[in-house]
Formats: structure tokens, C-alpha cells, sequence
């Protein structure tokens, strides 16, 4: 029979006294949490499709917790400089990032990324899965089809052009991708954003991008843009008579873009725990629902834990696609 000595029971009371005294800390943290203005951290500028999602979560979510929840953008390196802020801002819940599955493109891009997007952020719950589509401006770029924009591509000189909303998001790894399937050569246009890039693109500076449809749904209906394809492998219920790539004779193509919310870390798990519930019943909502269809979004909500397993799991499946692309930042 195992024997205590007198310092050891001392010290292991002290290490009980510890520890419920941290578990009673954060507990008293979430009940106080929120006590003044919350910022989310948007990783583009503004216009794009991430930040017409949070400023519609923000919306919702001031009025839940009954404090200002503000948008703030920074954007920068593929959404790389905003997350890098989170993961730096102190872990108490008042600093949040709208993630997207550009980070787990990133982190096989980027050689020399400043944080682990897998170990040093803590998943809230997804938002929302947004279908790219391939979109063209066909008063500079006459295609009908993707067969059509492929004979193009191949004969054009020079070389056509689509944009990006960043190096190493999944605009540009669709770009990649899209090249390799077809055998044609373009030119990549990385901007900071899809704000900047549609207005290039409108303007004829680029000849094509694979961006989100919230983006650019408002010119599709409008006639200034034309979409020739989804991404995803299935049509989108917001553009139902536009195929797939994989029926314009691509195959291989599935990738949508998801939304979520993320915190440092170290957050106090009550709070991720109040932050995941009220954010789920917003998603939930049939005013947040019709806002996000509208736009061509399909709203998504998880628990945690459900979003660290997307999050791993398609950090393991673009870094296959990184590597046989081989698109790599310094």
C-alpha cells in the first residue's frame, strides 16, 4: 500500500486547492463574459464574402449578448495577417476571427506562417458553405461554356488571367487545379480580397475568378458577369440551370468555401461553450437562414468539436492538392 508523506498531501491539497480555483475563475469569467464590445476579426477587406457574413453574424450576435460586436477588418497574405492577430489578442473571448477554409490552405502555402492554425485557435462553430463559381465578364472574355473558355485559353495571347482573393486561398488553388485539369496556362492575380477583385474584374483587368457566389451573385443577375461553372459538385440552389465543373467535362472538382468562428486558443471553455450556443441558434434562425440563401450561402453550424475535425481533416486533403500543385509562398 502506497504511503503519503506529510509535504505530499500538502501539496497535492494545494494543487486541488489550484485547480478549482481556476475552474472557478472561468466560471465566474463566462458568467461575466461579455462585459463590453466584441471584436471580429474579418481577414479580407470589406465587400467580400466573408465580411457580408460577419456583419450579418455581428448584427444577431449584439443584440443576443447585449454588447456591440464590431466588424474589424484586416486583412492581408492570404486571411494569414488577420488570424496571426487573433492568435496574439488576448484569450477572453472580446477578440474573435471569421475563419474560412483558406487557412487550411494556407498553412501548407505559407512556409513560414507565424502560428499553427490547427493548435493555436480554438473552433465556435461553423457559419456557413458558400459555392465558388466561375465567372466571366463576356463583353472581354466571349465564352459560353467552359469548353468554350478553354479553347480560348489555349489559343489566347497572352496568356488569360483570373483573380484570386489571395495566394494560398481557394480561389487560387482552384485556379491551379482548374489549369491542370484542362491543360491550359494562366495567369494568377492574387488581390487582398474579392471586393478588389470583382471591381477589376468588372472592369475587364482580369479575364475570369473562381470566387465565392455571395460575391458576385448581384452581377450575375445583373448581366455583368456571366457564370459558366460551380466548383462544388453539386449546382447550387442559388444558380440551378449553372453546371458543375465536373459536368463541363472537369473532373475531380469539389471546393466550396466554409465560414466559421474561431477564438484564441487558450479562451476559457465556458465562454467558447455560451459563444458555440449562441451562435448555433443564430445560424439557426429563420431571419439569419433567409439572409444567408439570399446570398447564395447554405448556413452551417457545428458543435467545436465537429469543426476541429473539418478543420484537420481538409488541412490533411489540400495539403495533398498543395503539394501536387505545387504552390508554395515563402
Amino acid at each position: 500500500m502506497q504511503r503519503f508523506t506529510t509535504r505530499t498531501i500538502r501539496r497535492l491539497c494545494g494543487l486541488s486547492v489550484f485547480t478549482v480555483g481556476l475552474c472557478g475563475a472561468a466560471a465566474a469569467m463566462a458568467q461575466d463574459w461579455p462585459a463590453k464590445p466584441i471584436s471580429l476579426v474579418v481577414p479580407f477587406p470589406s465587400g467580400g464574402t466573408t465580411d457580408v457574413l460577419a456583419r450579418a453574424l455581428g448584427d444577431q450576435l449584439s443584440r443576443s449578448l447585449g454588447h456591440p460586436v464590431i466588424v474589424e477588418n484586416r486583412p492581408g497574405a492570404g486571411a494569414t495577417v488577420g488570424a496571426d492577430y487573433v492568435v496574439k489578442a488576448k484569450p477572453d473571448g472580446y477578440t474573435l476571427l471569421i475563419g474560412a477554409v483558406h487557412h487550411t490552405i494556407a498553412t501548407s502555402v505559407y512556409k513560414k506562417l507565424p502560428y499553427s492554425f490547427q493548435k493555436d485557435l480554438a473552433p465556435v462553430s461553423t457559419l456557413a458553405m458558400v459555392p465558388n463559381v466561375l465567372v466571366i465578364n463576356s463583353a472581354r472574355t466571349p465564352a459560353k461554356n467552359v469548353a468554350e473558355l478553354v479553347a480560348l485559353a489555349r489559343k489566347a495571347s497572352p496568356e488569360l488571367s483570373y483573380g484570386s482573393n489571395g495566394n494560398g486561398t481557394a480561389q487560387h488553388l482552384i485556379g491551379t487545379q482548374f489549369q491542370a485539369t484542362a491543360g491550359v496556362k494562366l495567369l494568377h492575380v492574387p488581390y487582398k480580397g474579392s471586393g478588389p477583385l470583382t471591381t477589376d474584374l468588372l472592369g475587364g483587368q482580369v479575364s475570369m475568378s473562381f470566387d465565392t457566389l455571395t460575391t458576385v451573385l448581384p452581377h450575375i443577375k445583373g448581366g455583368k458577369l456571366k457564370a459558366l461553372a460551380v466548383t462544388t459538385a453539386k449546382r447550387s440552389t442559388a444558380l440551378p440551370d449553372v453546371p458543375t465543373l465536373e459536368e463541363s467535362g472537369l473532373k475531380g472538382f469539389d471546393i466550396g468555401t466554409w465560414f466559421g468562428v474561431l477564438a484564441p486558443a487558450a479562451t476559457p471553455k465556458p465562454v467558447v461553450t455560451r459563444l458555440n450556443a449562441e451562435i448555433v441558434k443564430i445560424v439557426n434562425s429563420p431571419d439569419f437562414r433567409q439572409r444567408m440563401l439570399a446570398a447564395g450561402a447554405e448556413p452551417m453550424s457545428s458543435t467545436p468539436e465537429a469543426f476541429a475535425r473539418r478543420i484537420n481533416d481538409e488541412t490533411s486533403k489540400f495539403a495533398v492538392l498543395v503539394r501536387d500543385g505545387k504552390v508554395t509562398i515563402e
